[in-house]
């Protein structure tokens, strides 16, 4: 059978097979195969490519062309004209040239020039269902030149020297976290990968593991290569069935092709993955609370030390590392600690992956360099503010900082951010129009940390609560005079006295609101009351009240 000159890939995620991407996909296979046409064009499934808002989408290769909003009922045109005729079918085609960038520095110009994608590069171009084609484009070929050339402290050098930092959010060094579990003796170490993608408008991960799932695993494996890890767990989200599906027949079929179980590469070293299922809970983002999780018990965060890379789960030395972390380690094992550092900028190499949500014209998933701006994001890979002005953009979730225009300009890695007083965060990025008030923003906010926190210490137990009163007080303008200095006030006791990371977050939306946009926070005062109405001080209320 001669190779097909034409392949149509259709991506099949958690939001297009909602939408009817498994009928489109098999319509297109009758259709095709009703005009003789199935060997010289084949129907391939494939992951998402990045736009989230144009239902079923439809990629014609080597012709470049991308059919949007597809249904069964259009099939049958669209193979008559492009596939019979000859011709695009100009109505179905994915809208969106890039418009010009209203600001862009040399900086955003030259990170850009000829560089590709790293985490995504197999997304939307293989069958993520077939190992045969994750091989194919070089994949397990870094696990095989750790385990059968490279001894363990080498592996940790190398990403320690590629500058890998977490993407989960804290941004620390990859290496060097792996070089604290590595020297710790023990007959059992794990290697978990955190894939309990909590935050709200964030669902990176979910696509990586949807479209890629072995990269994710081949990082597992070199990690555990490299601190002596005897086991791996993938700690998800219950809720993504299609990520945990993939995942499964990835990890059967790796154990199949010999990359996962005993003596791999026919060296000394086993290592085997489970899934684990969460049940999620927004604490247990944090690595603590999730091994709580892991372990049966209710997800509390633990006290620390001891680390995990110490004593983590079951009382073992634990490395837990990000999905969007742990696909970067195959690429930098292939190419090198200094190919990676050709990517992004000095302080934070590589690539970082953003779901983009919000106002604009092309919402949906992307992968740029680090450093890249907020302008460029917002005016080129998504098309501009679909309606009204630019107000302000939150970065990592519900709980990441909220930045004003006069943040567009500033480079988006860890330590540009770090500068001028802001944090990066996990890789979501909400951007709002000017119809949207800071105040009814911010009461969204709160009434999601409410919900979420896990009660286990009184600031954020207390603390949220009282905030969450003072913002739908200022909501529907009826705050008291001394309520932004006491939302103030229970930011900053959450910040320095919350238990976990998770209960110190919600002081990053307070606090960068309140410097940017104070004087509209204020238009939620009650102008007819000019008297404080707190009969304690917020700290009393935070740590001697009961709720």
């Amino acid at each position: 059978m001669s190779k097909p000159r034409t392949y149509v890939l259709v991506p099949i995620d958690t939001n297009t097979v909602t939408a009817g991407a498994r009928e489109v996909k098999n319509a297109i296979s009758a259709e095709i195969g009703k005009r003789g046409l199935s060997e010289e064009i084949s129907v391939v499934e494939t992951a998402a490519f990045g736009p989230t808002n144009a239902g079923v989408l439809v990629a014609v290769q080597p012709d470049n062309v991308v059919y949007a909003n597809i249904t069964v009922a259009n099939v049958a045109e669209i193979v008559e004209e492009h596939f019979v005729k000859g011709r695009q079918c100009k109505k179905f085609l994915l809208a969106g040239e890039k418009p010009a960038i209203p600001k862009a520095s040399e900086t955003d110009a030259r990170h850009l020039q000829g560089l590709g994608r790293i985490v995504l590069d197999n997304c939307g171009v293989i069958d993520p269902e077939n190992i045969k084609e994750y091989i194919a484009r070089d994949g397990y070929f870094a696990l095989g030149k750790a385990v059968t050339e490279m001894q363990p402290e080498d592996v940790i050098k190398l990403v320690k020297d590629s500058g890998l930092r977490g993407r989960g959010g804290a941004g620390f060094n990859t290496g060097l976290k792996w070089s604290f579990c590595a020297p710790v003796k023990s007959k059992e170490k794990y290697v978990i990968c955190n894939a309990d993608e909590g935050e709200p408008g964030t669902f990176k991960d979910r696509l990586i593991m949807e479209g890629d799932p072995h990269k994710v695993i081949e990082g597992m494996a070199i990690c555990a290569y490299a601190i002596g890890g005897t086991m791996g767990f993938i700690y998800i989200r219950g809720e993504y069935k299609l990520s945990i599906q993939r995942l499964q027949k990835a990890i059967s079929d790796a154990r199949e092709y010999g990359f996962l179980g005993r003596k791999i590469f026919g060296s000394k070293f086993s290592f085997d993955i489970e899934i684990k299922i969460g049940a999620g809970a927004y604490v247990c983002g944090e690595e603590t609370a999730l091994i709580e999780s892991m372990e049966g018990k209710r997800g509390l965060p633990r006290l620390k030390p001891p680390f995990p890379a110490v004593c983590g789960f079951r009382g073992k030395p634990t490395n837990v590392n990000n999905v969007e972390t742990l696909a970067n380690v195959a690429p930098i094992l292939r190419n090198g600690a200094e190919w990676f550092k050709k990517f992004g900028t000095a302080g934070t190499p590589g690539t970082k992956v953003y779901t983009v949500l919000g106002h604009i014209n092309r919402p949906g998933l992307i992968e740029v360099p680090t450093g890249v701006t907020l302008r460029e994001i917002i005016y080129s890979y998504g098309g501009g503010m679909k309606s009204g002005k630019f107000h302000f953009a939150q970065l990592g979730g519900t709980a990441g900082d909220i930045i004003g225009e006069e943040m567009l300009d500033v480079p988006l890695d860890y330590d540009s951010m770090q500068k001028v007083g802001h944090v990066l965060g996990s890789g979501a990025i909400l951007v709002v129009n000017d119809s949207i008030g800071i105040n009814d923003f911010l009461d969204s906010c709160m009434k999601f940390f409410v919900h979420e926190s896990c009660g286990n210490c009184n600031p954020c137990r207390n603390g949220l609560k009282i905030m969450k009163d003072i913002s739908a007080r200022l909501k529907e303008k009826k705050a008291y005079a001394d309520d932004i200095d006491g939302m103030e006030e229970i930011s900053m006791i959450l910040k320095s006295a919350a238990f976990c990371p998770l209960g110190q977050s919600p002081a990053s939306p307070i606090m960068s609101s309140l410097r940017y946009f104070k004087d509209e926070i204020k238009k939620g005062l009650d102008p007819k009351d000019s008297k404080p109405k707190t009969r304690h001080t917020q700290r009393e209320l935070i740590t001697l009240t009961p709720v």
